[in-house]
């Protein structure tokens, strides 16, 4: 039996990962697996959560999506893991993962003008979510946002890597990153 598929995909806030994650779980077809949306879900346990950095909530988060992804690893089942994470917090959870999956990375990224705009207008339209996840960078300015985005430690591991510009789209498109990624799904 091959081993799963594991496709992580990361880069900065609004860099178009999490639209990204769900497209490429459709197309393979297998499950997505979003830190956020975890994190979301737990919050919904709480009565007046309020997010701050490294906070517990925040902690138990992370060990129950590594602890998901693998479980799912090892019980055979591809996936996309999808999260914010920089490579200080990737690197020790994958490399265990390095013999059980076959690991895929994928790298977005996006024009700072187009991730600032896509952030705002999350929060915007979704008010809860910035409850879930504070948000910091809508308080800040946009150059202290550039400046963030600037010093994202992406995800670095000995397997195959592709970055994604989705400023405007896919570059490159959803059949070449299914191809990259070694998944035998299909692309319409």
């Amino acid at each position: 039996m091959a081993l799963p598929l594991l496709v992580v995909v990361s880069g900065p806030p609004g860099s178009g990962k999490s639209t990204l994650a769900h497209e490429l779980a459709r197309a393979i077809p297998c499950p997505a697996i979003s830190r956020d949306e975890i994190k979301e879900g737990l919050v919904q346990t709480l009565d007046g959560y309020t997010p701050t950095q490294g906070d517990e909530l925040s902690v138990r988060t992370l060990d129950i999506f590594f602890g998901l992804v693998g479980t799912l690893v090892d019980a055979g089942v591809s996936l996309v893991a999808e999260a914010a994470f920089q490579h200080r917090l990737w690197a020790p959870s994958l490399t265990p993962l390095l013999e059980r999956s076959r690991i895929h990375i994928v790298g977005c990224h996006a024009d700072p003008e187009v991730a600032w705009e896509r952030i705002n207008r999350r929060a915007a339209e979704l008010p809860a979510r910035r409850l879930v996840h504070g948000d910091p960078s809508l308080d800040e300015p946009f150059e202290s946002f550039v400046a963030k985005l600037a010093a994202f430690e992406r995800v670095v591991r000995p397997v195959p890597t592709v970055e994604v510009d989705t400023t405007a789209g896919l570059d490159p498109g959803l059949a070449e990153i299914l191809f990259a990624v070694g998944a035998r799904g299909k692309s319409d």
